[in-house]
């Protein structure tokens, strides 16, 4: 079995302490709600066992002397029974769901409060469907067990209990006969539960791979169809479709037996007290009340058992839910805030990396420019003279990285593939804490800030834009209130994204579907080039391979509009593109985890190192000219965007 579906095998014991006190904590703040809940189903039960009483008075005390007013009023207790046990029936439901929903509703909040206090590393190993699983399904099992089971076993417990010691009180050779079928039925009970534990267990691994393929044949589609997959991919998914529908088809067959088996033994009961019973009631043993006192009290019987066969379903599913629920929860927030953190209302830029080794945690990827660790790295480092990389990861990224970047600078990063370029830009935004050094911004180590101050200053623009659904303003203020219309159109007009923004159906308050499907790459990297500017970061603006995704006229307007947001701000570009970055301040080459050269784009090119190599990789079909030195500019930082 994969590893991608093991989590979802967990199935857990039909009842743990351990879980089921955690859950109760959500209940706790509604115990009254739940006990008055209990109460009503205890008048219900009772309002059962009832009834068949007063058919037995009726029938020993009035009909037969036919006194007809003792019977009108029997018969008026018992319609009131009736209406006692339907009308507190309800008050409880009610009463139940009501609780119910208010825990799914919190226990969702809790689930997606912590979600966004992890770090990026929890999400780079755990797949999205499975984390909305979790708040989706594995919530609305718990839901289940809150209004189906955990309250309702009273009732069923309190009326079973009931109707045996009804039973036994009024004619305890009666009662041994209707009991006679017990053993039977505890032997077919056992039987459903391990055949719909094991459903169960199919049904959810099947469901499990369903959602997998489905997810991945709908976020490729594209892929798909370019391939002609479908045909293939139909067949995939059929197989996998048939063998969710066959585990199914077996929980069928296991309740379609069991129900009516159970149904069976309760009219083996019936007839068997017919044939002892009407024989008692000949020889005047036995009232014909008890009798039939007794045969209605025999289908009571069984009902509870039923269900409580069915509450062992809801409860276990419960426990396994329960299970993969306090996983998540429990999963520890690895990047947190300091106790009394660093204020930074403003922040002058300075950037400076000392001594810094990094290594991502081990099965996950590293995101974009992260290296993996190869066979023997461990033994090569040690070799080296380098310190032996952490356990639990796939060996360094960042080996001993040192520099520093002034207020105001321009610098950008090269390598190959690899060579650890993204993982600065993951360490400066606090992703992930580095095992060894610091990362300091304006001379304090970023681990002193608060994360959502550090990150209030920090514009990044990704290849990858993620836009949310909603209008292209709304993508482009996401969330900030402060951020006026007018200023999102000078955002837009500043990076040049205007001229595609004014020309759709409904300019800024044009729909953006998911994903920013409906965009192209390179409006999608305007807009996210326009959010940036919009919120106008104070320290640093970081751009990851921006413009790689454009064509050739969105780069001339991408570059027109980074030589104003550039303009003295602090400034880390990261590009394969070498064009995009010859005006930049500052290069610094990165080979293997280390910063190997360093200068200008005219000083790298004249040393003949790793950059000429890639400069020359680049433009391999044209003569490698030097450019001309760039034109001094103005080192305001104020873009004429926010105030």
């Amino acid at each position: 079995m994969s590893t991608h579906f093991q989590e979802d095998e967990i199935l857990g014991k039909a009842y743990d302490a351990r879980l089921m006190r955690r859950l109760l904590r959500y209940v706790r703040p509604y115990r009254r709600a739940v006990t008055a809940s209990i109460v009503l189903l205890l008048v219900a039960a009772a309002a059962d066992l009832a009834g068949p009483y007063f058919v037995k008075v009726a029938i020993d005390r009035y009909i037969r002397i036919q006194d007809m007013s003792g019977v009108s009023v029997l018969s008026a207790l018992y319609l009131g029974t009736l209406v006692v046990g339907a009308a507190v029936r309800y008050g409880q439901n009610y009463i139940t769901q009501l609780v119910g929903q208010q825990v799914m509703y919190e226990l969702r909040m809790e689930v997606f409060s912590h979600l966004q206090r992890l770090a990026v590393a929890f999400f780079a190993r755990n797949p999205v469907g499975r984390l909305m699983t979790r708040i989706t399904n594995d919530v609305d099992t718990l839901y289940e067990m809150v209004t189906s089971g955990v309250v309702t076993v009273f009732g069923d417990v309190f009326l079973l209990v009931g109707v045996v010691a009804a039973m036994v009180w009024l004619d305890w050779r009666l009662a041994l006969l209707a009991f006679s079928v017990v053993p039977a039925l505890v032997a077919m009970t056992l039987w459903f539960q391990a055949r719909s534990r094991e459903s169960y267990r199919a049904i959810r691994i099947r469901i499990a791979r369903i959602n997998a393929d489905l997810n991945e044949n709908i976020m490729g589609m594209s892929i798909v169809q370019l391939f002609n997959r479908e045909r293939a991919n139909a067949a995939q998914f059929d197989d996998l479709n048939r063998d969710h529908l066959t585990a199914n088809l077996q929980a069928i067959r296991s309740f379609a037996l069991f129900y009516p088996f159970v149904g069976f033994l309760g009219a083996v009961a019936t007839a068997l007290l017919i044939w002892y019973g009407g024989g008692r009631v000949v020889q005047q043993a036995v009232t014909l009340g008890v009798l039939v006192a007794f045969i209605q009290y025999t289908e009571r019987f069984f009902r509870p058992i039923q269900d409580l066969a069915e509450k062992y379903n809801i409860l276990q599913a419960a426990m396994a839910s329960s299970e993969r629920i306090f996983r998540v929860l429990d999963e520890p927030v690895t990047v947190q805030d300091p106790p009394d953190p660093v204020p930074l209302p403003r922040v002058r830029g300075q950037i400076e990396f000392q001594s810094v080794w990094f290594a991502y945690p081990a099965t996950e990827p590293a995101g974009g420019g992260g290296r993996r660790g190869e066979p023997g790295e461990h033994r090569g480092a040690t070799a080296r003279g380098e310190p032996p990389p952490p356990e639990g990861t796939d060996g360094w990224v960042l080996r001993g990285v040192s520099f520093a970047i002034r207020p105001g600078e321009s610098v950008a990063f090269v390598g190959h593939t690899g060579a650890g370029k993204t993982s600065i830009i993951n360490l400066i935004t606090r992703f992930y804490d580095p095992q060894r050094g610091q990362v300091l911004v304006d001379g304090v180590d970023i681990r002193h800030y608060a994360q959502r101050e550090l990150r209030r200053h920090i514009g990044l623009v990704l290849q990858d834009v993620f836009l949310f659904s909603g209008t292209v303003a709304s993508n482009i203020r996401l969330g900030n209130k402060e951020i006026t219309d007018d200023e999102i159109r000078r955002a837009a007009e500043f990076v040049n994204a205007n001229r595609f923004i004014e020309a759709l159906p409904g300019g800024y308050a044009t729909g953006v579907v998911e994903r920013g499907a409906t965009l192209s790459s390179g409006q999608r990297q305007l807009i996210a080039f326009a959010r940036a500017v919009s919120h106008n970061p104070e320290i640093l603006l970081v751009l990851d391979e921006a413009t790689s995704s454009v064509d050739t006229e969105t780069e001339l307007l991408i570059q027109e509009a980074l030589r104003k947001v550039l303009r003295g701000r602090t400034s880390i570009i990261i590009a394969h593109r070498l064009s995009t970055i010859q005006n930049v301040d500052r290069i610094l080459v990165l080979h293997k985890g280390r910063i190997v050269e360093e200068g200008t784009h005219r000083e790298l090119l004249a040393r003949g190192g790793i950059y000429t190599k890639l400069y020359q990789l680049q433009y391999r079909d044209q003569e490698v000219r030097l450019p001309p030195a760039p034109a001094a500019e103005g080192a305001s930082r104020d873009n004429g965007i926010r105030g």
